[in-house]
């Protein structure tokens, strides 16, 4: 009976898995592989978060298997290599989801190739780590689109496919050997880290079509509030399926739905540039010719925003939930990428790895083409936006308690006089004692950035 080896990589789930569905079409037996290579290491060596909450998928997946008669297989080692020896033990083939990562293209080649040389196929598969595939929807004149908002318009118009059932059985062939499951990694883990895993993520979707989903559109900036989904880690490690998701998010309807699969569009796009330009992980998409400052000659200020101790309450309370938590708002991801590019202008790259450091959900496409979109080096058409902290902390916690709720030098100032502690006068200003004085004027901080970009 013919045999198939499923290659999970960044699609660590049972539901909606089309790579799986195609390996047991016919009643075949599988081999539900996950190999810890060199390039995942890499991935995860200095991101103790990500590497907690992938232990935490892995163990919830090999359960999953098992709930269903089968079994997932874990390898260390290089990934073609592990492959190949899988598709030896079981004289198979293989499937596995495409991914738009320079590693990712990069770990497709030569598997592709060691495979050929073997006589044996490989099977990739779109629209499972993305709702719609990278370069299924071009503009007339280029391989991807630049801008979201005709991007947004084709996504929309594009039919997905329907989603896909988890398996009933799952049947592994007796003599494939597996490493035991990691238990979950403990060390430099962030105290309030959240627990991964499918079937966490699947309670949680549910949970937020039932009672998020509907005041998104008018919650998701509100940062006190926290009325975003939580879902990008899971969707990060594919725990939960983009298709599904967007399929059961439309069923709701209404605005807030409308505004969540925007969202979703958001990471698409990221993904087909990342796919198109894989440098641009590392290389500015459209250079300005920024001389921006080094960790070494920005060492304080570099120190003082990850730290969260910059003098700018709504920075350093979203610097601290990040350390916290291992994730954070995405206002607050945008308003302290902003910050720290723009008001201390600090290469964008520095802030990127930092975010990749300690996001559960650090995600190359999004992460770096965010982090780029902020720098004004990327798919932004207004470049040389600036993000206020003043402004954006009073718009979005207008009374402050996001900030109170992180930063517990400012625990007892009331309202939204929290934003501007330098002001405060009395017991007021009693009470923010220990809190730090602000490690740039705003001002000056935005003329050093028009001089750099040649506006004045």
């Amino acid at each position: 009976m013919p045999t198939s080896v499923v290659l999970f990589t960044a699609d660590l789930r049972l539901h909606d898995h089309p790579p799986l569905r195609a390996a047991l079409e016919g009643g075949h037996e599988v081999v539900p592989l996950f190999v810890r290579d060199g390039g995942i290491a890499d991935q995860f060596r200095g991101a103790p978060n990500r590497l907690a909450f992938l232990d935490d998928c892995l163990r919830d997946l090999d359960a999953g298997l098992r709930r269903r008669g089968g079994r997932l297989v874990v390898r260390s080692g290089d990934v073609v290599e592990e492959v190949c020896k899988a598709v030896t033990e079981a004289d198979a083939d293989v499937h596995m989801a495409a991914d738009a990562s320079a590693y990712a293209h990069l770990r497709e080649r030569r598997l592709r190739s060691a495979l050929e040389a073997e006589g044996r196929r490989l099977h990739v598969h779109d629209t499972v780590t993305t709702a719609v595939a990278p370069g299924a929807v071009t503009p007339a004149s280029s391989d991807h689109f630049a801008v979201f908002t005709p991007y947004f318009r084709q996504w929309s118009e594009r039919r997905l496919r329907d989603p896909l059932g988890a398996p009933r059985a799952v049947r592994v062939p007796a003599g494939v050997g597996s490493e035991e499951l990691p238990s979950r990694s403990t060390a430099g883990v962030s105290p309030g880290l959240a627990e991964g895993g499918e079937t966490l993520g699947r309670k949680r979707l549910a949970a937020w079509l039932r009672s998020g989903v509907a005041a998104y559109e008018d919650r998701h900036d509100d940062m006190a509030g926290d009325a975003t989904s939580r879902l990008s880690p899971f969707l990060h490690f594919g725990t939960l399926s983009p298709v599904e998701v967007v399929h059961r998010v439309r069923r709701v309807g209404g605005p807030g739905a409308e505004a969540f699969v925007r969202q979703v569009a958001w990471r698409d796009f990221h993904r087909q540039v990342l796919a198109a330009r894989t440098d641009a992980a590392t290389a500015d998409y459209r250079t300005k010719h920024d001389r921006w400052r080094s960790a070494r000659t920005a060492r304080e200020d570099l120190e003082a925003w990850r730290e969260g101790r910059t003098g700018y309450p709504v920075v350093d309370a979203a610097m601290r939930q990040l350390r916290h938590e291992g994730w954070m708002h995405n206002r607050a991801r945008l308003l302290t990428a902003s910050f720290l590019a723009k008001t201390l202008y600090v290469d964008w790259r520095i802030g990127a790895r930092h975010f990749l450091d300690l996001l559960v959900d650090g995600d190359i496409a999004n992460n770096q083409l965010n982090w780029q979109w902020v720098a004004g080096t990327g798919t932004d058409t207004r470049p040389n936006r600036v993000l206020n902290p003043l402004t954006q902390g009073k718009r979005h916690d207008p009374d402050g308690a996001y900030v109170r709720r992180w930063v517990p030098e400012l625990a007892d100032v009331e309202g939204g006089a929290v934003h501007e502690p330098w002001k405060l006068r009395g017991r007021d200003r009693s009470a923010a004692a220990g809190y730090p004085d602000p490690v740039v004027d705003l001002a000056e901080g935005l003329a050093r950035f028009r001089r750099a970009r040649g506006r004045e």
